[in-house]
Order: structure tokens, then sequence, then C-alpha cells
């Protein structure tokens, strides 16, 4: 049955026509929307995932089970149907297009390409909550909203924080060679730049190349030593840097540096270090955190829990969207504080501000942050 059929349809279309005005009374900004009437047909969403690539499933898996998790707490008077797809752009496109005939909503795709793809087309007829930020596209279509967690929101985060506490300070930014250190260096530095500070680069390859870049380190920060460091690294790469380093010198990182299970209390490698994580990750303690259960596996890698985060924050986005007829609002999430406010063009966009914590003893202890 097409969806302009069922009684939610000016819901779900709300945010792609400005025509149609909702007729319900909005709930306020920062409070939950009350479920819809018990006599009401179920508000659809469908769930799209690559859990037939190769690849990706796991992470697929991983976001269905947090999607799951939440939809299981906050889920009255919704039905989800899990759409699984492969890893090519034409599968993830026709399956998006059946869905929207099915459905009120549409969560997903989760790849970067499988958003771009969609996003370059003419197929988002349905209020669309994507997993990733599309590659090198600054706009999307009006129905999609991006909530996709991003290394580089969090770096221009991470560089705010650091401005705030070093109002005139020099930084030196440590990165790796991968893509993905590239990008956070990069988003740091142009945040860092736009806030009337300065700062130099300091490469830090992998292997035997790393080992003796310590020593170059260390003769640097004895000469000229920086106000701060932004670590671009892993938490493997950042623990020679912490020897090297010290405490002395601030040094602050996104989630890629958490050490995690690995910082073990008492170790001073990372006493000190200042991460921007996700409340899931470094504040499981938080009162919106708590509400949830944990993973089955205990020990799965950090990336699985954010992605498990991913996935309640995608139902709670996706909720609010269909009961709040495209109306801005913010959640407490799991995976930060997230508002929701029109852009430009009239296209709802996705904020989130995720958790400030310092290492401590092993242990990840709170920092108050401006918003």
């Amino acid at each position: 049955m097409d969806t302009n059929t069922s009684a939610h349809a000016p819901v779900a279309l709300a945010m792609l026509d400005p025509a149609i005005q909702p007729r319900r009374a909005k709930p306020p900004t920062n409070e939950p929307a009350p479920p819809p009437p018990p006599s009401s047909p179920p508000i659809r969403i469908a769930l799209l995932l690559p859990l037939r690539s190769s690849t990706l499933a796991p992470a697929a898996e991983a976001v269905r089970a947090g999607f799951m998790a939440g939809m299981a707490r906050d889920g009255t008077g919704f039905k989800a149907d899990v759409v699984a797809t492969g890893d090519a752009p034409r599968d993830v496109l026709d399956a998006y297009a059946r869905a929207a005939v099915a459905s009120d909503v549409i969560v997903g795709p989760l790849a970067r390409s499988a958003v771009a793809a969609l996003a370059d087309s003419d197929a988002v007829t349905r209020p669309t909550v994507a997993l990733s930020m599309p590659e090198d596209r600054a706009a999307v279509p009006r129905g999609m909203l991006v909530a996709g967690l991003s290394i580089e929101d969090e770096a221009r985060q991470v560089a705010e924080w650091a401005a705030r506490e070093h109002p005139h300070g020099r930084a030196l930014i440590l990165t790796g060679g991968a893509a993905w250190a590239q990008r956070a260096a990069g988003a740091f530095e142009a945040r860092w730049t736009e806030l009337g500070h300065t700062d130099q680069r300091f490469p830090v390859p992998s292997g035997a190349a790393g080992k003796a870049a310590m020593g170059e380190l260390k003769q640097r920060l004895e000469i000229d030593p920086p106000d701060l460091l932004f670590a671009a690294l892993d938490s493997a790469a950042l623990r020679p840097v912490r020897a090297v380093a010290g405490a002395a010198i601030p040094c602050y990182g996104g989630g890629t540096a958490n050490p995690g299970r690995t910082a073990e209390p008492g170790a001073p490698d990372f006493d000190g270090v200042r991460l921007l994580d996700l409340p899931w990750i470094v504040r499981p303690d938080h009162p919106a955190v708590m509400v949830y259960p944990r993973p089955l596996d205990t020990d799965q890698p950090l990336d699985m829990d954010r992605l498990y985060a991913l996935g309640i924050d995608a139902f709670r986005v996706a909720r609010e969207l269909a009961l709040r007829d495209g109306a801005p609002f913010g959640i407490d999430g799991v995976t930060g504080r997230l508002d929701v406010s029109p852009g430009p063009g009239g296209r709802l966009r996705l904020q989130r501000r995720e958790a400030a914590v310092v290492v401590h003893a092993g242990a990840f202890e709170p920092v108050d942050r401006e918003r």
C-alpha cells in the first residue's frame, strides 16, 4: 500500500512539503514527543543497512542491534522493518525506492558512498535519517537529515574546547598517515585558525619510522614547546607520544585516541589526556545513557560500541521526526547532545555535541563545557 494513503502520511511528508500544515500541537523542543494514540496505525520505519555486505555487515549489525534496543524502550506506536542491502549503490537505491513505498520514515544508508549516491539521486521522498556524512558533499536533499558520526565535527569541537582553555595558545598537531587522521587534523586546523590561533603539524609515521620520529619530537618539544598538542592519532600511536611529551603539555584528542579498556588504573600513559567522545563510551553512568541495555558482547571494539550507540540515537531521531512534523527538537542522546533545527533552504540539520572528559587513573572525569 502506498504510504500516501496512510494516516501518518502528513506526519511523514511535512518536512518535505511546507504546504502540508500539521494540526497536532507540538511538544516542547527539549521534551520527548508523546507516542501516537493507541487507536492510530503504527508509524512505519524502514532500517536500511548493508547486512549483505562482506565488509560492512558487522558494522551494520551493531547499528541494527542498537536501533532495536532504542525501539524496545521508546517504540510504542512504531513498527520497524529491516531492509538488507549489499554494497552496490544501485542495490541501495532500489532498496530505498521499495522501502519508501511501504514506510513513513527511513533510517539509512550507512556507507558514505551509499549516502552520497542517494543524495545525488531524486529518490528521497520520505524523511530520511542518513547514518553517514556523504562523501564530498556539503548539502543534502530536503528531507534527508544526516545523523552519522563525524570525525571532522569532533575535531572542530576539540579545537573550540582547546581555544577556551588556551585563549592565546599555539598548537602542535600530531597526525598519522591514515585518511581519517588527515581529515581530523585538517578539521582541527581549519577551526583553530578561524578562532585566531596558530599551529604547526608534526607527522607521526607508523612502524620503525615512528620510533625514529619520537626522538625528533622530544627535541622539538624541548626547544620550542607548544601550549598544547592535538593528537589526530589512535591510542596505540599516542602512547609513545605521551612517553616523550609527558603531562606538562596539555594533550587533546577525539574518540580515536581513547585508550578504552587498555587504560589500566594507575597507568600514567594517558593521565591528563583530554578526550572528546560519545557519552555512551565515556559517561556510562549518565542518566540518559543508563536506561539503554549494553551490547551482549562486552569485549567488542569501541568502534562497534559507537555504532551500537548510533543505532539507539538513530531510532530516537527518526521517532521525533515522525511525531514533530518536521519541527526543531533536542535530545540528550547516547552519542551526545543532539539538536535538530532548520538550516539553509529550510532543510533540517543535526548538531551533535559530544562529551568532554579528562583521563585520570584509568577513569574518565567529566569536564563542564559551554554549549
